[in-house]
Order: structure tokens, then sequence, then C-alpha cells
């Protein structure tokens, strides 16, 4: 019996929407255990360069950014080519990058439809199609969507999200039928809510707005539907993705994995 390792040294890592919060969080992840890394995401020139250097620094990995614009085909193409090139493969791509807007159907703005299916499900097609070809030549690759308990199961007011990341569930299968002689993994994670700084900025927003204390936020409203009350931890969803990215996981494929504190049990 062997024993199968983490170790993702020498792989070569893309996370779109990786400039902060999740994304940010699972490329600390694989930098940790060894990969080199493409990030991509939207901020502050200067600040996106003082994370790049430190996170190449701290591990000892090559980091590289890429501002690809995810409504942007022809710029998400080059993301992956830009992968290819300076870090000379691409073993890991994470689609993470998403949009939120919450409103009734009737009101909802077509507009900001267009724009979350654009980068919260159309983006990662474009990310799959480039990378592909890649990873069949290399006879490995390791494809992970970040979707959502929101791929599972609906809530109200959210219409757009809902539906785009229910069209990520199926993304992901769709593909890994198509690649599963190949040595390419195609799999879903789907977290619940993760305490991020946007995530937090909407616990005192809401709290103001309610008349509530931001406790009775996290536990009433924010919380209500996830039975442990608890958020998902960074290191809990990178605990997922670092077996999945490696050996370890080889033999998942087309699965959806939910890490939400039992919220779609119920």
């Amino acid at each position: 019996m062997t024993s199968i390792q983490t170790d993702l040294s020498g792989h070569a890592a893309v996370i779109t929407g990786s400039t902060s919060g999740i994304g940010l969080a699972l490329a600390e992840g694989l930098a940790a255990a060894g990969a080199n890394i493409v990030l991509n995401g939207l901020g502050d020139s200067d600040e996106i360069e003082t994370t790049r250097v430190d996170l190449a620094q701290r591990h000892g990995v090559d980091v590289r950014y890429h501002g690809a614009n995810m409504l942007k085909p022809d710029e998400i193409a080059d993301l992956i080519a830009f992968t290819k090139s300076e870090l000379g493969r691409v073993d890991i791509l994470v689609n993470n990058a998403g949009i939120q807007h919450v409103a009734k159907v009737e009101e909802f703005p077509e507009g900001k439809w267009d724009s979350i299916i654009a980068i919260n499900l159309s983006s990662a097609f474009h990310t799959i199609k480039a990378a592909v070809p890649i990873m069949k030549d290399q006879g490995r690759g390791r494809i992970i969507n970040i979707a959502s308990a929101h791929g599972l199961v609906a809530s109200p007011f959210k219409s757009a999200y809902v539906a785009a990341k229910h069209g990520i569930m199926g993304l992901t299968k769709s593909v890994a039928l198509e690649v599963a002689e190949s040595g390419i993994t195609s799999n879903a994670i789907c977290p619940g809510y993760v305490k991020t700084p946007l995530v937090e900025g909407q616990i005192a927003d809401t709290a103001k707005a309610r008349g509530i204390s931001e406790e009775d936020v996290v536990n009433d409203v924010i919380l209500k539907a996830q039975p442990t009350k608890q958020f998902v931890t960074y290191d809990q969803l990178n605990g997922l993705m670092l077996y999945l990215a490696s050996d370890a996981g080889a033999s998942c494929n087309g699965a959806a994995y939910q890490v939400d504190g039992g919220w779609v049990a119920q």
C-alpha cells in the first residue's frame, strides 16, 4: 500500500478571482503545497503586486498576475495561454470568480443578469475550453469549480446567481465525462457562507438596517440555513481543494462536494 501525498511542487495553478477573499485563500493553500500560481482579479495594482511578492517569498514559489476581465472571452483565453507560457504547464484550474446581486425577479436589472451569468458561469466555460487541450497534452489536469450551496438549492431574490451556480454544476459534470479518459478531473466545491470581507460588510450593514445586533444577524439571518451556525473557514475549503488537486483525488470526477455545515442536508 502506497502513501498518496498532496505535495504539488512544480505544478502550475491558475485561480480566477484570486486577489481577495476565497480566491486568495485558495491561492495561498496551493502555494503552501508547492504549486506555482497565476493570480487573477480586480483591485489596486500596488496592493496586488504586494500580495504577489509576499505569496512568492513566503512559500518559495513562482507567482504571476494576469488581469483578465472575466466578461471578455479573449482575455480569459489569454489568461490560460499566459499561464502555460510563464509557468510551462496548466495543471490546476480553479474557477472562483463571481459576483452577486439581490432583487425580485420582476425587478432584476437585465444588465446585472447578463454580468452574473457571464462572470459566474460563462467565464468558467472559457477557461476550461482553453485549458483542456493543454491538460490533455500533459496527460493530467485538475478542474475545480467553486460553486455554492446555491448550485444545489435555491434562495429567493437571487435568480441570476442561483441559475449560474446550477449551470456550473451541469458544466462540471459534462466536462468530467468528456475528459474522464485523459487523466483530467472536473469537480465542484459547494461552500456555504464563508466569512469573507464582503460578508463581514454585509453583517454590519444588515445589523444597522434592521436595528439588531451583529450576533443576531449572524445567527438569525446569515447562518440561518447552516445547522452548525458556524462559518465555513478558508482552511476547510483548502483541505478539500488540495485533496481534489492531488493524486489522492484522482478518482473523484464530476462530483459536487458540499462544505456548508449541513445546509443542503435539510
